[in-house]
């Protein structure tokens, strides 16, 4: 157990017989302030219905009634909290041995068992992935990172739409129009390449009723189960991933499983779907065939109330599949979470109501992020007009490099260049995660690459500082002597370095990636303050102290870098 779990277990402890003095066995919480007024709080409002008192005297009833002892050593009451410190010296000794005991391990949670499923990225294999979908592979990669650490046997997935008429589109254009006609663009690599006869196709198909009439017997064909097809399309699409594959490796994100769309057609299980839902009572029927979902039951209003599940020539939807999709996932996995740009709100809350139609009380736990956009505006897909990812991490490594090539001149141009990738990519990786999800993103190179704020590079250069420190220190032994690391600073490095494992915890479980970024940069801001308030290697008694203080901030920053998929440099 960790010195914050045995503070709070004392906590807990003194709390519920502090209570049973009072004669009530209210339940109450316990969290962690976000002013730094105490190290754990126990806000009293829920009590005061049971305790038939308000907030303010329940608290300093409590406050009044308990005895610091053990790891408390202060209990005060402020504006219906019940406020705890926690012991410095004993925080401080019990924070640092921890850390060095598990080093890498440390922040992490026992194994749970759990087998959690995360869907992310799932982008149509049409085109490159752009800037404003690359929120979703960034969190959804970081939330697995998280989930690990909390002990969950975490498998990411890729669902491959390699069915709908847009792959289609792509692999008739490849089949059918000329390499030396489309203009490839300046980029050397498939997706790039690809998408090129992707807009010259869709261009065809909307000018020329043959082209049109080409594509949708190609995707009839396709739903008929015709093996040449479905050989086409996903030979092409596959060809598609590998160069998505390639842009995500370069931003430190990769996937478990790679899951095709037609798949469940080939095996029948999306027909188990359909044959399914059209026994529901909220099955209907329009008058061209095409099957449907009632769900005004089920909270969904005006025109979105159908949920079309065939055509009307009977073969499924995307939809379908997704149903048949989920399914599947149910077996494979405990907690099953999907990272969802924002336009698939109501798609989501469908799918739920459908599954809750074929029975299913488990549901997936969407995670709704908001697009990405640059300050020039947002961007459109199907004209060419974008701006992709792999654009975004050369500009980022460029930047990156001018700023390392104007601090270090020293360094030998291939270690510059090598430094710079892994800022670049960090800085894409941290600012993008350090917004709620849910929340609009315009991404700024200001605050990106900005090397003393909150940003990727501020919290790698602490890193690289802590690293820095020990190669010049040398030789020195462990020392965890609480009585040689006192100062203000000393302690309050201690106490941000003690509150890792908390954060994995609500990061993870919670899905609440952002607090992530906001750990880091508090951990950052606490070492760059001790660093610049007390010496260390001129410390005389307490140097190897000090020095333990730095090797354990050193290890906690290494493993917030590792959990948000940044490179932990040593120089820079």
């Amino acid at each position: 157990m960790g010195i914050v779990d045995a503070f709070k277990e004392e906590v807990v402890s003194a709390v519920s017989g502090a209570l049973a003095g009072m004669g009530s066995d209210a339940a109450f919480t316990t969290e962690v302030p976000p002013t730094g007024a105490a190290d754990l709080a126990v806000p009293c409002f829920t009590m005061s219905k049971a305790m038939r008192m308000p907030p303010k005297d329940i608290a300093e009833a409590l406050a009044a009634s308990m005895t610091p002892s053990g790891l408390i050593s202060e209990v005060t009451a402020l504006n219906g909290y019940l406020n705890f410190r926690m012991d410095g010296q004993r925080l401080m000794q019990g924070t640092l041995e921890e850390i060095l005991r598990e080093r890498d391990g440390y922040g992490s949670l026992p194994d749970t068992g759990l087998r959690v499923n995360v869907e992310h990225t799932s982008t149509n294999p049409t085109g490159p992935i752009h800037v404003g979908r690359a929120r979703n592979p960034i969190i959804g990669d970081t939330l697995a990172r998280c989930l690990r650490r909390c002990g969950n046997r975490v498998t990411t997935e890729y669902y491959v739409n390699d069915v709908g008429k847009q792959v289609v589109i792509l692999t008739w254009g490849v089949e059918n129009i000329p390499a030396d006609s489309v203009d490839h663009g300046e980029r050397d690599k498939t997706d790039h390449r690809l998408v090129a006869f992707y807009r010259v196709a869709n261009k065809m198909m909307e000018e020329d009723p043959e082209v049109r009439e080409q594509i949708s017997e190609m995707l009839r064909r396709f739903e008929a189960g015709d093996a040449e097809v479905i050989e086409a399309v996903r030979r092409t699409a596959g060809v598609m991933i590998d160069g998505l594959k390639e842009t995500l490796a370069d931003i430190g994100v990769s996937l478990d499983i790679y899951t095709w769309e037609s798949r469940f057609i080939a095996d029948g299980s999306a027909r188990s779907v359909v044959d399914r839902l059209k026994g529901s009572e909220y099955a209907g029927q329009s008058e061209d065939g095409a099957w449907f979902l009632d769900l005004k039951d089920f909270g969904i209003q005006g025109k979105n109330t159908k949920f079309t599940f065939t055509r009307s020539d009977g073969t499924t939807l995307y939809t379908t599949r997704d149903l048949a999709y989920h399914l599947d996932k149910f077996t494979r996995a405990d907690r099953v979470i999907d990272v969802l740009g924002e336009d698939q709100k109501l798609g989501s809350t469908q799918l739920c109501s459908a599954l809750s139609i074929l029975g299913k009380e488990r549901m997936p736990e969407p995670m709704f992020y908001s697009f990405v956009s640059l300050p020039e505006g947002k961007m459109s897909t199907r004209k060419g007009v974008v701006v992709y990812l792999d654009d975004l991490i050369d500009e980022a490594v460029s930047r990156a490099y001018g700023e390392i090539a104007s601090r270090r001149s020293d360094l030998p141009e291939d270690r510059m260049r090598e430094i710079a990738k892994v800022i670049g990519i960090g800085a894409i990786r941290y600012n993008i995660v350090r917004v709620q999800p849910e929340k609009q993103l315009v991404f700024r190179w200001e605050d990106a690459l900005n090397f003393d704020g909150n940003s990727g590079p501020f919290l790698q250069y602490a890193h690289a500082r802590a690293c820095s420190m020990i190669r010049k220190a040398g030789a020195y032994a462990h020392d965890t002597d609480p009585s040689k690391l006192t100062d203000e600073y000393e302690i309050r490095l201690a106490k941000v370095l003690s509150r890792f494992e908390i954060v994995i915890e609500t990061a993870g479980q919670e899905k609440r990636v952002h607090l992530l970024p906001a750990y880091g940069h508090e951990l950052a801001s606490a070492f760059n303050q001790f660093y610049a308030a007390v010496p260390v290697l001129t410390a005389g008694p307490s140097r190897d102290a000090r020095l333990t203080l730095v090797e354990c901030s050193m290890i906690v920053l290494r493993n917030v870098l590792d959990c948000l998929g940044m490179g932990a440099p040593e120089e820079m």
